[in-house]
């Protein structure tokens, strides 16, 4: 512990955080817990063999410190769990709790965060100078269902020979574009010439 720990009364405890993610380590007041680079699950029940040990309740109160074997009597007597959370402090640290239905509900909490995941990808759609109405109003609809599934679109306007002499053209084009999808889109890259086409980037609102 170095001097600005002693003064500033904080405790600092080295432990393994198990694969399943720190959150049940904020466990009593003055302890800040840090993390070791392994990941070895906790010792559950009789797997715990270091004796005595600090004693965190289901309702995340303090036990004290006392006996492995008293702390999972505890436990028993609630149909619960003693599971190991800071191994590595003096005494190590433990907490009464059902370790199954904890497990159960990290994995659940994992899957719907996997669910909520959107990748945005960059889907590209492209125009011509003096494109005619029924092909433009198809390409922007391709374009509308891009964004309205959490995608950005990059408009791309290609010229042919001579067309790129008049670059206003296709800006008119590039423009009409925003202008149909403004009420979904937002413009996050202006149109810019790149070789002999235009492109803009459209971002969801």
């Amino acid at each position: 512990m170095t001097d600005a720990h002693r003064a500033s009364g904080t405790m600092v405890v080295a432990t393994r955080i198990p694969h399943w993610g720190p959150r049940f380590l904020y466990l009593f007041t003055g302890v800040r817990l840090i993390q070791d680079p392994s990941k070895r699950p906790p010792r559950v029940n009789r797997q715990i063999r270091i004796s005595p040990v600090r004693v965190i309740a289901a309702d995340g109160s303090q036990l004290g410190i006392m006996e492995v074997d008293v702390a999972l009597a505890q436990a028993a007597e609630q149909g619960l769990d003693l599971v190991e959370v800071a191994a590595a402090a003096r005494p190590p640290v433990v907490r009464i709790m059902d370790f199954g239905k904890f497990k159960f509900e990290q994995a659940k909490q994992a899957r719907l965060a996997k669910k909520k995941q959107h990748v945005i990808h960059l889907k590209e759609v492209k125009y011509r100078p003096g494109i005619d109405d029924h092909d433009f109003e198809t390409k922007t609809r391709h374009a509308r269902r891009f964004l309205e599934e959490g995608n950005k679109v990059k408009v791309t306007l290609m010229f042919r020979g001579r067309q790129i002499a008049h670059p206003e053209l296709g800006k008119q084009v590039v423009d009409r574009v925003s202008v149909e999808l403004a009420d979904i889109a937002k413009i996050e890259s202006p149109s810019m010439m790149e070789g002999k086409s235009m492109t803009m980037i459209l971002a969801p609102k």
